[in-house]
């Protein structure tokens, strides 16, 4: 008796060769045609744009990257002098803000100063701290909520989800402005925008990872009485903490730039002045802002790789390689 007279109904080799052979055609097909539709749109919206621009938008587009030219400073050296508000030689003594560096010096005690840039990225940095934490105090009790498998109520789960999703539908900018108008403008405008924002961004990051904790602990203290608090607490939390910590120091370098972008409309740090030097073309200070932000983004991120090492174990990632 063969393999084929007890299971009859298995495919043949030439069955599934064909099946396959059909799959392999058919994810071509889609390919093909994905890559169509987005040569018409690529090629609709270049149209668009050269109409809007009167016909000279292919004339213009030679000199895309001319600003470039407009940022490189005559002497690198002034990009370290503009970071660190030293004298600069090129400076003509005549007033002008392009070289002015020793100017933004903001001075603590006697001739120790702090440098304008680091002052104006600490501000952005704590903009961005503190929406982080008022994000991630809101969402965590929100998150447990909004969880099926701790909350059973759908009706209170579905309100929960739906006041996080209109949180973070509306983007940073938008409520800074609504608030700006309000409460003025400055940094307590941009904590509360990026802030609200972090706390629907948050929910979300942390609602769906409480839907994948081992329920078998919560299921152990449950059958001895213990309440909701209880369960979240001592079953649930352990379990989530290092994930929530990860994803609120991601959230950390997201808000840093989101505090940049707010920050050039009047939200305060380092987001205006480093609009106002793009603008002006000074080179040297464009150049100077532009690294102290990247250094402060790869900052936060090397710190939350050790923290979350130190929260999660060093024996986390040995298993992943």
């Amino acid at each position: 008796m063969t393999l084929a007279d007890l299971h009859p109904q298995l495919p043949s080799a030439q069955e599934i060769g064909d099946a396959w052979s059909r799959q392999v055609a058919r994810r071509r097909i889609y390919t093909i045609f994905g890559l169509l539709v987005l040569a018409a749109a690529f090629v609709s919206s270049v149209q668009f744009a050269n109409e809007s621009n009167a016909g000279h938008f292919f004339e213009r587009l030679p000199h895309l990257f001319d600003f470039l030219s407009w940022l490189v400073p005559k002497n690198w050296g002034d990009v370290w002098r503009a970071l660190f508000d030293l004298p600069s030689p090129n400076d003509p003594g005549t007033g002008g803000e392009e070289y002015n560096f020793p100017l933004g010096r903001h001075y603590i005690w006697g001739s120790f100063y702090i440098p304008e840039y680091f002052e104006l990225m600490l501000i952005t940095f704590n903009v961005a701290l503190v929406s982080t934490i008022i994000g991630f105090i809101f969402a965590v009790p929100l998150s447990f909520i909004a969880s099926r498998n701790l909350t059973p109520s759908k009706p209170l789960r579905i309100v929960v989800k739906r006041f996080m999703e209109i949180l973070r539908a509306f983007p940073e900018i938008v409520i800074a402005g609504l608030f700006a108008a309000i409460i003025s403008i400055g940094p307590v405008s941009a904590i509360i925008a990026v802030g609200l924002h972090s706390i629907g961004a948050l929910g979300k990051l942390f609602y769906e990872t409480v839907e994948n904790v081992d329920m078998r602990a919560d299921e152990g203290i449950k059958s001895v009485g213990a309440s909701w608090g209880e369960r979240v607490r001592f079953a649930a939390l352990p379990q989530v903490l290092p994930n929530f910590m990860s994803y609120a120091l991601l959230r950390v370098e997201i808000n840093v730039r989101a505090s940049t972008i707010i920050g050039a409309v009047g939200g305060g740090g380092i987001g205006e002045e480093l609009k106002l030097a793009i603008s002006r073309g000074f080179g040297a200070k464009t150049l100077a802002l532009i690294l102290l932000l990247f250094i402060t983004i790869l900052a936060v991120d090397q710190f939350s790789a050790w923290l979350r090492r130190r929260l999660v174990g060093d024996h986390a990632f040995l298993l992943q390689h």
